[in-house]
């Protein structure tokens, strides 16, 4: 008994590329929709705004720069660095139980030009950056190895929970900005303003010395001649 010889249908012969061209035709049209879906956080900045982040006070930077120190310190940071110029800042949150927060307060005091009257200006650049954490499981192994019974080692599994960033994020909020400038408003008014100008005085000339008096004279006493006796 003879077997007739193999044959495709032609149906199944020209399926099989439709079918290929069909996925690849999707598969392009997904990534090109998810890629116009996709947006970058930064696309979203326009530059529109200079009063979120910065404020201008009638103090010098030195001044500026010391009541934003207080600021922060009253609101429980820790200090990380302190300049006539820059203050930084670190703070710590707990939001969750597994979520850690840290916020990171950069203030940055410069001159303003153009004052009145002669006044010193300072502006004031805040920014805080927010760092947020999570713990993530770490798989480990270890094995032993048993010299008794040759290659044989016995493998042990675990893990460790370890923080991880998740996200860091500068806050953008102008609430939360108003509120710190309001208190930095606050701890400058304390300091009294302006530095107080010390008035300048000339140096006192050294009085002339009076002359020395003129020494006085000796004084004599006459003597009487002693007769020669012989």
């Amino acid at each position: 008994m003879t077997l007739p010889p193999f044959s495709t249908p032609a149906s199944s012969v020209l399926r099989t590329p439709v079918l290929v061209l069909g996925l690849a035709s999707m598969l392009v049209l997904a990534s090109c929709g998810s890629s116009s879906t996709r947006r970058v956080s930064y696309e979203t900045e326009e530059f529109d705004s200079t009063t979120t982040h910065t404020r201008t006070y009638s103090a010098t930077e030195a001044q500026t720069c010391e009541a934003a120190r207080r600021a922060l310190l009253s609101q429980g940071y820790m200090i990380s660095a302190a300049n006539t110029d820059l203050v930084t800042g670190r703070k710590s949150f707990q939001p969750a139980s597994e979520v850690h927060v840290e916020v990171e307060f950069r203030v940055v005091c410069a001159r303003e030009g153009g004052g009145k009257a002669g006044k010193r200006s300072t502006v004031a650049f805040a920014t805080a950056l927010q760092d947020r954490y999570g713990i993530k499981k770490v798989n480990n192994s270890a094995s032993v190895g048993v010299g008794a019974f040759g290659s044989l080692s016995l493998p042990f599994a675990g893990s460790d929970d370890a923080m991880v960033k998740v996200a860091s994020e500068t806050l953008t909020d102008e609430l939360f900005y108003d509120r710190f400038f309001a208190l930095l408003d606050r701890f400058l008014e304390g300091q009294g303003g302006e530095e107080p100008e010390v008035p300048s005085v000339a140096p006192e000339m050294p009085r002339p010395s009076a002359p020395p008096a003129p020494a006085a004279p000796a004084l004599t006493f006459p003597v009487k001649p002693v007769p020669n006796p012989g």
